[in-house]
C-alpha cells in the first residue's frame, strides 16, 4: 500500500464535441486538465479530469481526497509550487496529511526537481497512448476512464 503520493496536472486540448471545457490562462490551452496522483514508483493512484479553467489548488483537493479514499495508508503528498497555500491547508485540515511543496533551485535555469520527475514520467507514459494526445471524450468521466485504460495498456507493455 502506498504511503506517499505525488500530484500534478496536464492541460490538453479537447474536441469541439466536449461538454466541459475551459481556458487555461497559464498554458494558453482551451480544453481540460487531467490531474493525477501517483505513488513513488509512478503507479497511477487517482485521476480527475475537469475544465481547464479550474485552478490546481482547488482541483488538487479532489484528487487528494479520491486517492486517500482508495488508499487510506497515504501519509502525505508532494506537489509543485502551483499547489501551495489553499491545497496545503485543505489537505492538512480535511485529511490530516502532510504536503511537501517542491521548491525551484534559484541559480539553475533548468533542473529536475526531486520526486517531481516521477509524475512527469507517468504523464509521458500516458502520452504514448495515441487516444490521449487530445481529449476526444464528451464527458469528464469518460476522459478519466480513458486515462486509466492508457495507463493499464502501458503497464501491460512493461510486463511483456
Amino acid at each position: 500500500m502506498p504511503t506517499y503520493a505525488i500530484i500534478d496536472s496536464q492541460s490538453v486540448k479537447t474536441a469541439s464535441s466536449a461538454h466541459d471545457k475551459g481556458f487555461d490562462g497559464g498554458k494558453k490551452i482551451k480544453g481540460r486538465k487531467r490531474h493525477i496522483a501517483v505513488d513513488t514508483l509512478g503507479n497511477l493512484l487517482s485521476v480527475v479530469v475537469h475544465a481547464a479553467n479550474i485552478h490546481d489548488t482547488k482541483a488538487g483537493i479532489f484528487v487528494a481526497k479520491k486517492a486517500f479514499e482508495t488508499y487510506p495508508s497515504l501519509k502525505g503528498f508532494c506537489a509543485d509550487a502551483g499547489y501551495r497555500n489553499t491545497f496545503e491547508r485543505e489537505v492538512s485540515e480535511q485529511l490530516g496529511l502532510t504536503v511537501e511543496i517542491s521548491k525551484r533551485i534559484q541559480d539553475i535555469s533548468w533542473h529536475i526537481l526531486p520526486k517531481r520527475w516521477i509524475v512527469e514520467r507517468t504523464f509521458a507514459w500516458l502520452g504514448w497512448s495515441r487516444r490521449l494526445a487530445k481529449d476526444f471524450e464528451q464527458t469528464n468521466l469518460s476522459a478519466e476512464n480513458f486515462v486509466k485504460l492508457g495507463y493499464i495498456s502501458q503497464i501491460l507493455r512493461f510486463i511483456k
